[in-house]
């Protein structure tokens, strides 16, 4: 079991930039990736980001310009760094960690959100 804790979130001005972190704990040496998802009120949950446990990343398109991931092993943590926030950007934004027994079995461990507020 991996267990994950958010922090970081915050209301921010529209422009603004926030530094999410989300540190994990429990089997971390089982992770193969982690990345971080955001729901939207009234929204699916949709994928924002991810990266390999040797520096592999992938984006959404909406954020590639502008969201960068990065993970720290030593303190099995990883990082969103926001930049240009939108409005739309506003959500609760979940981390997670997924571990691979196959390429088509794996399971996927939830942080508890943190909420990003972006103003206009």
């Amino acid at each position: 079991q991996v267990q994950l804790v958010e922090s970081g979130g915050g209301l921010v001005q529209s422009g603004g930039s926030l530094r999410l972190s989300c540190t994990a704990s429990g089997r971390i040496s089982s992770i193969n990736s982690m990345g971080w998802y955001r729901q939207a009120p009234g929204k699916q949950r949709e994928f924002v980001t991810t990266i390999t446990n040797r520096g592999m990343t992938n984006y959404a398109d909406s954020v590639k310009a502008r969201f960068t991931i990065s993970l720290d092993n030593a303190k099995s943590t990883v990082y969103l760094q926001i930049n240009s926030l939108r409005p739309e950007d506003t959500a609760v934004y979940y981390c997670n960690a997924r571990t691979y027994y196959s390429i088509t079995n794996y399971r996927d461990d939830w942080g508890q959100g943190t909420q990003v507020t972006v103003s206009s």
